[in-house]
């Protein structure tokens, strides 16, 4: 009999589900837009019914578990979601008791970023390797870090907020409410932000031509025609992005940067500038380490969460950090 776990990847954008084996295959997905404004019970409902949709796919007495990954703040030894800025209602929630209630199979919860780096580390892009860094470009800025062969949790399981570190004293307001987070510079809504602000200024570019909205695949779009407004906003996203990957790896001196997350979806345009300030602004010593993509691409944090599934399993219990620590570094 073929074991299969659960794993949701609930972002601010898309919730994403799917049925994982213990290898890491995909064996069905589905994914909606978030209704992020809808509160918890809507969150929920959403869960619910991409479960319900898995499991018309496959055997439910074969699952093992189910690993959800949340944006953070997450308490993941109380399973309480302390307050997340990108879904409403979501303040001191306790989303793994709420979920427990809903299913009868037991339940795992894993900060994304964290999920994510869990996904990529066993399966993906830093298979084998002891030390990474993992960022999710997207709606925000997430990460997970392992190091030294071992997740790094840290205090309540909440480490590597990275999109939180701050890049500019008094900067632009992030959802988290400080100001000149990393991630309300570098994330695809700042730079979605930035593309339509700049647009409207300019004359001379076919960025939000006859009145479009524009998005972040349109600024892409238009740079591979020669737009030059488009191609001067992705030089300063890869500046942004490489800043801040400099700092990373300064702190947890990773073998490799991992990025992912939807603008990972154009990394061939943006690696280069982002290598290029890491090169030209990392101590000696740290110049030489490398950013990839993320191998796994939107599935890394689906994978991620299962494996959490598939340890909490053979754990006997939904602490699974030491369990993983073992297991993963082993490779």
């Amino acid at each position: 009999m073929q074991q299969i776990a659960i794993g949701i990847d609930l972002g601010g954008t898309q919730a994403r589900g799917a049925l994982v084996d213990e290898r890491g295959n995909v064996i069905a997905r589905r994914e909606e837009r978030t209704d992020a404004h809808g509160g918890p019970d809507r969150i929920l409902s959403q869960i619910h019914g991409l479960v319900d949709a898995l499991l018309t796919t496959s055997d439910p007495s074969n699952v093992v578990g189910m690993g959800v990954s949340a944006p953070g703040p997450i308490d993941t030894v109380a399973g309480v979601a302390r307050n997340i800025p990108t879904l409403s209602g979501f303040a001191d929630f306790p989303l793994r008791a709420e979920l427990q209630k809903r299913f009868l199979f037991p339940v795992s919860l894993e900060n994304d970023g964290i999920a994510a780096a869990i996904g990529e580390w066993q399966f993906g892009a830093g298979k084998g390797v002891d030390n990474l860094i993992y960022v999710t470009v997207s709606t925000g800025i997430g990460g997970g870090a392992i190091t030294d062969g071992r997740v790094l949790r840290g205090r309540r399981g909440m480490a590597a907020h990275i999109g939180h570190m701050s890049v500019m004293p008094n900067g632009e307001l992030c959802p988290c409410g400080n100001r000149g987070c990393f991630e309300a510079y570098g994330s695809g809504t700042a730079f979605t932000r930035r593309a339509r602000a700049r647009a409207m200024a300019c004359s001379e570019t076919t960025l939000g031509a006859n009145g479009n909205e524009i998005h972040s695949r349109d600024v892409f779009a238009a740079a591979r025609k020669g737009d030059d407004l488009s191609n001067q906003l992705i030089d300063e996203e890869a500046e942004i992005l490489g800043r801040g990957f400099t700092s990373l790896i300064h702190i947890f001196s990773p073998d490799i940067v991992v990025m992912g997350g939807g603008l990972s979806n154009e990394f061939e345009r943006l690696q280069p500038g982002i290598q290029r300030y890491i090169n030209e602004w990392a101590m000696p010593g740290f110049k030489d380490v490398e950013v990839v993509r993320a191998d796994l691409e939107h599935n890394s944090g689906l994978i991620g969460s299962a494996a959490l599934a598939f340890l909490a399993q053979e754990n006997g219990r939904s602490d699974t950090s030491s369990k993983l620590i073992r297991r993963g570094h082993k490779g």
